[in-house]
């Protein structure tokens, strides 16, 4: 019955998530957002500590439920190792932990979060590579069916579906995604939950819990008949069933040991009489005390281009735009400023998925690598949108209303004067200043004794840097107008 619980538990968790990375409208966050929130690594950079302490006294109570429940990459690896299961049922064994893998990479891990190196955090940590998993590879097929289903609503003139664009919006996240998935579906299908238990930091540092926690299988030495059926279901090959021990620092209390056991000498309870655990070597015991003193440190310091061809008139095709050389990213707002949301963003893509005007997108440059930056070449940032800030669990953009949005300014309009119209092809435009929504930009009749014409200018005491203007500036390759994001953001 437990083992069904948990089962059920985990997949509505996992399903759930799943969809708060494909659901592109962000109406399931209003319901669910909370479950990106209550991931281990998010919180902890959030410093919502009622998080922290739910899921450490959940893992001191019950053992590394988070990792079988609550985390998504977890149960992703659970699914992949019962795909093999498939092909053969009794397939695991008894293993020793790599002590000195896992608190190495937890000591990278920490470092990296304090130095701020944000590549290295988001490859590890575990919701993060999952969201890029699910934002990159599954993503994509969702909104490739939900375009086949408005495809079919068009014909039948209901709207009760909308087509949305496909395509890759960083290339080397891509790449990213594709070789995480990769990677830990092979060590699944051959090796259950190795991942959890010698590469994830957050495993090891809850593992370190779960060795006393209160709730765990128990193996009753009277009554085992050391059939050996324990070990070979585990799929975190943490129980020796000839000498009757368990390596709780990598048990996720699973209960497929406890579901398989014919004698019921293997139960989930709080104490049993001639208990046996496994006890790590004890020439790791240095790497215990430095991994609590990490910790301590660390929780003080806390597809292909799809699209159709865009015409102009239906008779010139457009050349697409190109991303400016900015001197300065562009970040949301909310976030104050590039410094406190590299800080505190761990690129799980959230964020990307949600925005209704695709303006967010990774970024490749290696301090920032597979983080959020703005870009406008497919949309602007709409003044009256606060989704980005409505759903990230990790705290690096803070939640704002419309009003603090459109009173802040996180970069300003700079005209490229030879890059504009009005001067290259001899005509007015005005596109910058009818769109602007901030009123920034005005125009200015310009004579230069042969030709009369209006040039922009921009008050960038009024702008806000939401890219309306770039976006809608019909030079090309280059807009005439770009948008330089700024270090840290201002009221207005």
């Amino acid at each position: 019955m437990l083992r069904k619980i948990r089962i059920v538990t985990a997949i509505i968790c996992f399903t759930l998530i799943s969809l708060l990375f494909l659901d592109f409208t962000g109406t399931l966050h209003t319901y669910f957002g909370w479950l990106a929130k209550i991931q281990l690594v998010p919180a902890i950079l959030a410093l919502n500590i009622g998080v922290l302490v739910f899921l450490v006294l959940l893992t001191f109570v019950f053992g590394r439920v988070y990792c079988s429940i609550i985390c998504p990459m977890g149960v992703f690896q659970d699914f992949i190792s019962w795909m093999a299961k498939k092909r053969k049922k009794y397939r695991f064994k008894y293993s020793s932990a790599i002590s000195w893998l896992r608190y190495s990479i937890l000591a990278i891990f920490i470092a990296a979060l304090i130095i701020g190196i944000s590549a290295v955090v988001s490859v590890i940590e575990p919701y993060s590579a999952y969201g890029r998993i699910a934002s990159n590879l599954f993503a994509p097929i969702y909104l490739w069916v939900n375009n086949f289903f408005a495809y079919l609503a068009e014909r039948a003139d209901s709207y009760a579906f909308y087509s949305v664009d496909v395509w890759i919006k960083s290339l080397s996240t891509f790449i990213v995604a594709i070789v995480t998935f990769v990677a830990i579906a092979i060590l699944a299908w051959r090796n259950g939950r190795i991942y959890c238990n010698s590469i994830c930091p957050v495993g090891t540092f809850l593992g370190f819990i779960s060795r006393f926690s209160l709730f765990k299988p128990r193996i009753n030495s009277s009554d085992c008949n050391n059939c050996g059926l324990c070990e070979k279901v585990c799929r975190a090959s943490c129980i020796n069933s000839k000498e009757q021990k368990i390596d709780y620092s990598r048990c996720v209390s699973c209960m497929d040991c406890v579901d398989v056991c014919t004698k019921s000498s293997l139960k989930y309870s709080f104490k049993l009489k001639n208990e046996k655990t496994v006890n790590e070597d004890k020439s790791h015991d240095d790497s215990k005390r430095k991994f609590l003193v990490w910790t301590a440190i660390f929780a003080g310091t806390s597809a292909v281009k799809a699209q159709t061809a865009k015409v102009d008139g239906g008779l010139a095709l457009l050349e697409d735009k190109k991303v400016p050389n900015r001197t300065t990213n562009i970040t949301p707002a909310g976030s104050e400023g590039i410094r406190k949301f590299s800080q505190h963003c761990t690129s799980c893509q959230l964020c990307v998925s949600v925005c209704p005007n695709q303006v967010l997108r990774p970024s490749n440059d290696l301090s920032r690598f597979m983080q959020p930056e703005m870009s406008f070449e497919r949309g602007y940032c709409r003044p009256e949108c606060t989704k980005c800030s409505e759903v990230c669990p990790a705290g690096a953009i803070k939640p704002i209303d419309v009003a603090e949005k459109s009173s802040t300014q996180i970069g300003h309009a700079i005209l490229i004067k030879e890059n504009c119209i009005a001067i290259t092809d001899g005509v007015s435009c005005g596109n910058c200043a009818r769109h602007c929504p901030a009123g920034a930009i005005f125009l200015t009749k310009i004579d230069d004794g042969e030709n009369s014409y209006e040039m922009p200018v921009v008050d960038t005491e009024r702008c806000i840097g939401c890219g309306a203007c770039e976006y809608h500036c019909p030079a090309r390759p280059f807009s005439a107008i770009y948008v330089e994001g700024h270090e840290r953001h201002r009221i207005i």
